[in-house]
């Protein structure tokens, strides 16, 4: 899955610089450009992956991506550590859920949510 997610963000016009995963959700690390918008790069690598893993296997017939997405921007400096943050998802979440990291991501920067 993660070759694929890749190959789509570049077909697309972008570059996934890092793409991992743990049961219950994906982070891709990746360049946009600027034809596309967030909502359409999101779009673009869900429907096709959707359809890639449903193909593979019937027992996949049945998944589906959540609604919505979150999406952050990464500066140059800070590009490394979050490359890191990634390639560790498995160990992270041994410690915390999927809700209680994404919670802290948006809190961190003070970022107003509402969990609805």
């Amino acid at each position: 899955m993660h070759g694929y997610l890749a190959t789509i963000c570049r077909d697309l016009g972008g570059e996934a610089l890092l793409v991992g995963s743990v049961a219950d959700h994906v982070h891709i690390v990746a360049t946009l450009p600027r034809t596309l918008s967030q909502a359409e790069l999101i779009e673009g690598l869900k429907k096709p992956a959707s359809k890639w893993i449903k193909a593979m296997e019937v027992r996949y017939c049945g998944l589906f991506w959540q609604r919505g997405s979150g999406v952050f921007s990464v500066s140059q400096s800070q590009l490394e550590a979050v490359l890191q943050y990634v390639q560790k998802q498995e160990e992270h979440h041994r410690s915390c859920t999927f809700q209680e990291e994404y919670r802290e991501l948006l809190r961190r920067p003070k970022i107003e949510f509402d969990e609805q």
